[in-house]
């Protein structure tokens, strides 16, 4: 069920009125009880009283309509504790009632369990409730019947789903949230390693993406119940520290208070309001483990907020607390003129208080306060009394919810999406300036790769180095805030997989993968159809001189559906191109028995490679061939073919282990540099190694490695990794070598050790 609420309790008194603190609406009055009333009757009688706060009674009738529905479905359903499963969908209405959310949103909380725990389909809703509501509880609802391998990958298909949807429809993740806050209110009843596993997940996910909404009050308490549910030994502990410093605390709050508000009413403001904030407990243990700090050395436990009227009042405040109390050096932020990515904004500033004791403050605008608290959710609750309010909130939502579409785009799968939202999720942010002074907001550690892609993907894929404040720098350089970065491209360049290992946003992590899981099928597409003309040519026809009709009749029996697809196949080694030719041909085969050299009646004609292929060609490294060498392949299932030479040592393991050869030669016009293995003796003298790089500079070579092996006081042995054009520029530069009088032997190495994978 959703959120694991068949397995959840409700509240521990079900006849006290829960706590409705999202977008700031609660609900005290205590309303008249009838003995006779079922738990659920007291809750939706309390529902009614919010919803005709704020909506019209039409749409009041609209919602009583579908409460009514999702009684019937969920008749007989029990939660773990007893009550009635109906309870969960009312108390998840109400918590989305206190965002003040339209009625289609109230509607889908109450169903939003129907399609996966009942017979009530989706097109039956669509037709009783409307196509909005049943898209909205078809986003909500898992996925049934997944084809996954472990729950991690039925996890990761469900929050994609879950986020599509979002993508369509705010209202989704909305119903999700508010779903999952009750979940976790009402967790205590599960098993111990189930409460872990649905408190790491709310923790990893839910409440990340809360933040990043900017949903601040519902983010907060996901945290701490996630927190005691998922560590509740140290949140118990944390919790008594807390307890015990608020006691001797008060008169020292007490006393700052008093005196911000003298000194501010003394400077002629009037129209304000200080108040000092409690740190909830998730940030102060999160910020006590990756500070490594005990307790007593949390700067913050102190903490003020000035909430005034005008962005003019909130600077003149900052100037006057500056002038109360003595800032802390490097700890002023100003997320007014640079909001964070989900339109937080506020002046944070730390300050040395009385005796020496450290305190936060934050000012900001009552309308920059309620988007601070309420997130996406003041789109709702704030929209008739501040639209300014309403468009930041959501237009900041949509930029986050197109970069999660282009994630989604270029994910390969649903693991891979999850790991990408994560890496979406958690992240400090820099401010970096583009040349015309656009700011681009990067997670903490970005490079500039990532913010090549930041600014945009085709730029992020064509980039080769950048300027940062008009110095050259590499692509790996990690930006710092206020920067400015210049991105050179070129329209040769692509995307290279060393990116992969610094990179940090999870937009140019996507990016990338897609790109070369894409480049690669079409390496593959190109090699498979080199080997299938190869066959072809073999028998003395071409590709051209077989029908449609009988490619048709063959990729039917092989279950592929295109062509390309069957290109890709064999490219990929997947599938053998003379096993795919007799198909062709209707010839009769035993696809048990392997092809061995000389078995086919069709002549032999070689696979001519030039070595710069890309992914599905690759050379052998433990014997490491170059032009000019006798070289034989092998298909390795899933990658394409591994180029060894014709005298490698693992040869003979490869063929006792049945991997098809492929006869193959070096094309007439190779061009480009191969890395190729030498091993010298040399004396062991002052300059040595500066004149071997000589010799092999002098003979336009490159060295890319140099490893000793061995050494004593006399002689030391080299193995030099060089870069050469092919087997006849390799034979210059170790005739070059030879002369050399601190050389006493020279030889290239062939397949010394044997390698762990094809």
């Amino acid at each position: 069920m959703t959120g694991d609420t068949c397995e959840t309790d409700l509240a521990e008194n079900p006849d006290e009125t829960p706590s409705v603190s999202v977008g700031g609406l609660m609900v005290h009055e205590p309303l008249p009880q009838d003995p006779a009333e079922t738990p659920q009757d007291k809750l939706i009688r309390r529902l009614n009283v919010m919803l005709e706060d704020y909506l019209d009674p039409a749409q009041v009738e609209d919602v009583m309509r579908a409460y009514r529905q999702a009684e019937r479905a969920h008749e007989g359903q029990y939660r773990v504790s007893g009550e009635p499963y109906i309870c969960h969908p009312i108390s998840v209405s109400m918590i989305l009632a206190g965002m003040r959310m339209d009625a289609k949103g109230i509607m889908a909380g109450l169903l939003h369990d129907v399609i996966e725990d009942t017979d009530i389909t989706r097109e039956q809703l669509a037709r009783e409730f409307g196509e909005e509501v049943a898209q909205l509880v078809d986003g909500v609802s898992k996925l049934t019947q997944l084809d996954s391998k472990s729950r991690a990958e039925a996890q990761a298909q469900n929050v994609r789903k879950m986020v599509m949807a979002m993508v369509k429809d705010l209202r989704v993740i909305m119903v999700k949230l508010a779903d999952r806050l009750h979940n976790m209110r009402t967790l205590g009843v599960m098993a111990s390693q189930r409460r872990r596993r649905i408190a790491k997940e709310t923790l990893d996910i839910y409440a990340p993406i809360a933040n990043r909404l900017g949903m601040n009050e519902l983010r907060m308490e996901l945290e701490d119940l996630g927190f005691a549910a998922y560590h509740p030994l140290r949140y118990r502990v944390l919790k008594r520290e807390v307890k015990k410093v608020c006691g001797n605390r008060k008169e020292i709050i007490t006393n700052i208070e008093n005196s911000i508000n003298a000194r501010l009413g003394d400077c002629g403001l009037t129209d304000f309001n200080v108040a000092g904030r409690e740190k909830h407990l998730f940030s102060l243990y999160e910020k006590m483990r990756t500070k490594h700090i005990s307790f007593a050395e949390v700067l913050d436990v102190y903490a003020f907020r000035i909430v005034t009227n005008s962005v003019d009042d909130c600077y003149r405040i900052l100037g006057m607390a500056h002038n109360l109390y003595k800032p802390v050096p490097n700890r002023f932020k100003d997320y007014i003129a640079v909001p964070k990515a989900n339109g937080y904004q506020s002046l944070h500033t730390a300050l040395v208080g009385p005796y020496g004791q450290p305190l936060e403050l934050q000012i900001r605008t009552s309308a920059m306060h309620h988007m601070a608290e309420c997130g996406i959710a003041a789109h709702w609750l704030y929209k008739s009394e501040n639209e300014q309010v309403s468009i930041s909130s959501k237009s900041r939502a949509h930029e986050w919810l197109r970069d999660l579409l282009e994630i989604q785009k270029h994910a390969g799968d649903s693991l891979e999406f999850l790991d990408n939202l994560k890496v979406d999720l958690f992240q400090h942010e820099v401010y970096i300036l583009t040349p015309k002074g656009k700011i681009i907001k990067l997670p903490q550690g970005a490079t500039i790769v990532d913010f090549a892609y930041a600014v945009h993907t085709d730029v992020g894929n064509a980039c080769v180095s950048a300027r940062v404040d008009r110095v050259l720098s590499p692509l790996h350089t990690q930006l710092v805030n206020g920067q400015t970065v210049e991105v050179i491209t070129a329209p040769w360049a692509r995307p290279n997989p060393l990116w992969l290992n610094f990179v940090v946003t999870a937009k140019a992590r996507s990016a990338i993968r897609g790109y070369l899981r894409n480049f690669k099928k079409q390496e593959a597409i190109n090699l498979g159809r080199k080997l299938l003309e190869k066959e072809l040519g073999a028998r003395g026809m071409r590709l051209e001189d077989i029908s449609d009709a009988r490619f048709s009749e063959l990729l039917k029996i092989m279950e592929l559906p295109s062509l390309e697809a069957l290109q890709e196949d064999i490219g990929l080694g997947n599938r053998l191109p003379f096993l795919v030719v007799r198909l062709l041909m209707q010839e009769e085969i035993d696809p048990q028995v392997p092809r061995t050299d000389g078995s086919d009646k069709a002549p032999r004609i070689p696979l001519t490679i030039k070595g710069t292929e890309g992914m599905v060609v690759c050379l052998a490294k433990c014997c490491r061939p170059i032009p000019g060498d006798a070289i034989v392949g092998f298909f390795n299932p899933g990658k394409g073919i591994v180029v060894h030479l014709s005298d490698c040592k693992n040869i003979i393991d490869l063929r006792k282990k049945q991997f098809t050869g492929i006869d193959v030669e070096w094309d007439r016009l190779v061009n480009g540099d191969f890395s190729v293995d030498i091993r010298l003796e040399l004396l062991n003298k002052l300059g040595t190694l500066a004149k071997v790089a000589a010799a092999i500079s002098k003979m336009n070579a490159n060295i890319e490695n140099v490893q000793i092996t061995n050494q004593d006081s006399e002689l030391s042995t080299d193995v030099i990794t060089l870069a050469v054009k092919d087997r006849a520029h390799l034979a210059n530069v170790m005739r070059e070598l030879r002369k050399l009088s601190v050389v006493l032997k020279i030889s290239r190495i062939k397949s010394e050790t044997k390698p762990k994978k094809l």
